[in-house]
């Protein structure tokens, strides 16, 4: 019971992996930084079989490699690693997106140090740490293999979906997209259909909660 959980920190603010090392180091002498990278890039070139961590607590907005695309090569080599994103992005659509890669928690740099603990515990002996933000329901579709891509909507149809969020009836959305009412019709019957939804309700509903539309 007395095993080391080995952490890596990947974020290109040295100021903030010092002060985030000293957080780490008075919560808990069970924890040790294996290695720090300053982008994905430095992470692929320090990681390796005899330093392999078990919790990666990285930053998204990196320079060369950012964390989209790094989180996207852990995930194909090293899967066993989890993954907490600290950000200070809050932006829906960027946690939504993380969440999706296979990212295990994501929390605001700006979180108490309470969270910060509590969320480290949860992701080495459960797997995961979600807050509130972050509906278990969500998580859920979002991670299940039947789950819907968020990103498999063409810009046009994201176009009628933004626009399906106004006052505006089908046929004045026609108008707007210079589009015929029967096109019209074909896409909001692909995005009931790609959505799982079954009325425009739904597709607002979609709208607001994947940061497609202002609300």
């Amino acid at each position: 019971m007395n095993s080391t959980i080995k952490l890596a920190l990947v974020d290109d603010h040295k100021l903030f992996r010092g002060g985030l090392r000293s957080l780490i180091e008075s919560i808990s002498d069970k924890y040790t930084i294996v290695f720090e990278a300053d982008n994905g890039l430095d992470l692929q070139r320090k990681l390796n079989e005899d330093n392999t961590p078990d919790i990666i607590l990285m930053d998204v907005n990196m320079p060369e490699m950012d964390g989209f695309q790094t989180v996207e090569w852990l995930t194909a080599q090293f899967p066993g690693i989890h993954i907490l994103v600290l950000s200070m992005i809050e932006k829906e659509e960027t946690i939504v997106k993380m969440l999706k890669l296979g990212v295990k928690g994501y929390l605001c740099k700006d979180a108490e140090p309470g969270e910060f603990k509590e969320a480290l515990s949860s992701i080495y002996d459960k797997g995961y740490y979600y807050t509130d933000f972050v509906t278990g329901k969500l998580i859920n579709a979002l991670q299940s293999d039947d789950g819907q891509d968020l990103y498999d909507i063409n810009e046009r149809e994201k176009e009628f979906l933004q626009l399906a969020c106004s006052e505006m009836t089908y046929n004045q959305i026609a108008d707007q997209m210079c589009l015929s009412p029967k096109t019209i019709d074909g896409y909001r019957m692909s995005l009931f259909e790609k959505l799982n939804v079954k009325s425009r309700v739904g597709l607002v509903l979609y709208a607001i909660k994947n940061g497609l539309v202002e609300y």
